[in-house]
């Protein structure tokens, strides 16, 4: 339980206008878990990431980059007043991902040479074991972030790579009988068990979907995706709808604004929604670090725009989560990231009820 006076004196003795401290926690913000109303909780997880490694270090990169972002948002002004705070990372967890890594990169390497397995029957067992870790994290993260939701906390996950929220959703799904999935990302994620791993990153909306609570799925920017995926997604009757990033570059191309997008995307979504976000939705210039790039992609204000417009509809965003950001060979990645995640969690915020938003101008 926090400490209301200590809160109040911290509130009253902070200047948003400084240099971000490093003696502070994230943004260089004065408050702790108990403290915060919104709580960030990093997994610097990447077991099966099947390109580039290096998301497992984003959280850290992220927090560190975060004492360079200023705290003004002319939208939300006073926005550092609700308090954000991102918990120490589970050392286990970075632990056994760093572990588990090379295990994986070498049994998909193995598929992809199509080696026979009578070559490599040490290989055969890999997909269990790394099967039984991914079960693992789902309950603990489920029982993390349980807690913070029933402490009453806002709750963002940052991972590591797409596959870390999964727990979460769980948790979710226990506390609310229905909601949607927002998604923006370059990929679907709806393969199931990709090489042969059941929470693999390019899984994690396929193992999102058999919560029946997850009502709808709307995903945003894709623009590299099989099959398969194409498929599952025209034969969900409707629980998946998806915005290409053809589709709307086209429709942009032919005169259409991206506030008329952005109200046929929120027009797909339920009342609570939960926020996905996996950060080469972006153009691969704002993240070029990132596991799996593609060419196109949505600019930064325009990712912003779309979030704002959810919590301006009256929606509630449920939670949401970052992921994929990796630090790549300069700061530029956690820059970007870093700024995303505070927008996130403050539109997230507003849609709880935990922030005002000044009205739009008419």
């Amino acid at each position: 339980m926090a400490d209301s006076s200590a809160l109040e004196r911290k509130l009253a003795s902070f200047d948003p206008n400084a240099l971000g401290d490093t003696a502070g926690g994230l943004y260089g913000l004065p408050f702790t878990s108990e403290e915060a109303q919104v709580v960030v909780v990093p997994v610097p997880w990447e077991v099966t990431v099947s390109y580039r490694a290096g998301t497992a270090a984003g959280p850290e990169a992220i927090r560190q980059a975060s004492l360079q972002v200023d705290l003004y948002d002319p939208d939300l002004p006073e926005a550092w007043r609700m308090g954000l705070a991102m918990e120490e990372p589970d050392e286990k967890i970075a632990a056994e991902s760093h572990s588990l890594r090379p295990l994986a990169e070498e049994y998909i390497g193995w598929l992809e040479d199509g080696e026979p397995e009578e070559t490599h029957a040490s290989f055969v067992d890999v997909p269990t074991r790394i099967n039984q870790r991914g079960q693992a994290l789902l309950e603990w993260l489920k029982k993390k972030t349980g807690a913070l939701l029933d402490a009453g906390k806002g709750v963002v996950v940052l991972g590591g790579d797409h596959s870390t929220p999964l727990g979460y959703l769980h948790a979710l799904a226990e506390r609310h009988e229905e909601f949607g999935i927002l998604q923006i990302d370059a990929h679907c994620d709806l393969r199931p068990a990709y090489e042969g791993f059941e929470f693999s990153h390019a899984s994690i909306m396929y193992n999102a979907l058999k919560l029946p609570q997850v009502k709808k799925l709307v995903q945003v920017g894709i623009r590299d995706y099989c099959q398969q995926e194409a498929e599952y997604a025209a034969q969900s009757n409707g629980r998946v709808t998806m915005f290409t990033d053809r589709f709307l570059q086209s429709e942009m191309l032919g005169g259409k604004s991206w506030k008329k997008e952005c109200k046929k995307i929120v027009a797909q979504l339920p009342q609570k929604v939960y926020l996905s976000f996996d950060i080469d939705g972006l153009d691969p210039k704002l993240c070029p670090g990132t596991g799996t790039p593609v060419p196109g992609g949505l600019e930064f204000e325009q990712a912003l725009y779309l979030i704002r417009m959810v919590a301006r509809s009256g929606r509630t965003i449920i939670g949401c989560d970052l992921n994929e950001v990796a630090p790549g060979d300069t700061e530029w990645n956690a820059i970007v990231g870093a700024r995303l995640l505070f927008h996130m969690a403050n539109w997230m915020g507003v849609s709880q009820g935990r922030l005002k938003a000044r009205p739009l101008e008419k």
